[in-house]
């Protein structure tokens, strides 16, 4: 796998636990396997201080003037992966909720069984979510992936799960189009799975941990209550009525 995979965080104003985030990465087995770069997404507040200071333990770097949301971030990531000739990417939390020895299990299917996405999921026959996570992320997180899998008829389980795997090459597919503005915030990663289950792409699911850092450490979340959620919802609606490619 070396060389062939981009393991990316993506983050905003996460000095404190973006630190631990690195940390636990260099700690784990994937450094002599993975490239790892941030997306900082215009932190402002040490964050890119903070990462700049890992340059030399190959941690690349990637900053927004401005902020403009995880889903550019995310495209962001994308779009310097392809265009650096990697495989594969990997997405995962700038937040400290994601295990970074975790990553081979995402990794396993695609490399070993040429899935295409897998995505990771911490209701996959057990309950792999913990921490100090608030009841009202407990309903959304089940309520989504029942909402993805009646308007899509694939059963997924875990649609909000930012950590996941993808093969770089379903990008090439024009019926994915990444640059559409209205996907900049926390729209592109439920559009991202939607185009994979019903454009007939190879994806599945792998358990994965979800533990959720001390609120004390800078809260759990950067998500705006009714909009937020909207984003994360609207992609669904909006893909199933053809309003939105």
């Amino acid at each position: 796998m070396t060389h062939q995979v981009l393991v990316v965080p993506v983050a905003f104003n996460e000095k404190i636990k973006l630190r631990n985030v690195i940390e636990r990465f260099l700690k784990s087995p994937m450094p002599s396997q993975a490239d790892y770069l941030i997306v900082d997404d215009g932190s402002d507040d040490g964050t890119t201080e903070m990462i700049a200071s890992y340059k030399d333990r190959g941690v690349m770097t990637i900053k927004h003037p401005k902020r403009r949301g995880v889903g550019a971030a995310i495209r962001t990531a994308i779009h310097h992966a392809r265009t650096r000739g990697y495989g594969i990417v990997v997405i995962m939390a700038g937040n400290d909720k994601d295990n970074p020895e975790e990553i081979p299990q995402l990794l396993e299917p695609i490399v070993k069984d040429n899935w295409d996405l897998v995505q990771g999921s911490r209701y996959l026959g057990k309950v792999g979510s913990g921490g100090e996570m608030p009841f009202y992320r407990k309903l959304a997180t089940r309520l989504h992936p029942w909402v993805f899998t009646v308007l899509t008829g694939h059963k997924v389980t875990d649609t909000t799960n930012g950590f996941r795997a993808i093969r770089l090459s379903i990008f090439d597919d024009q019926r994915i189009d990444l640059n559409q503005e209205w996907l900049d915030t926390y729209e592109l990663e439920p559009y991202i799975l939607w185009k994979a289950a019903t454009l007939g792409y190879k994806y599945k699911e792998a358990f994965v941990t979800k533990i959720y850092p001390p609120k004390t450490q800078g809260g759990y979340t950067k998500m705006i209550p009714i909009v937020s959620w909207w984003s994360i919802l609207k992609p669904l609606f909006y893909l199933r009525l053809g309003i939105k490619k």
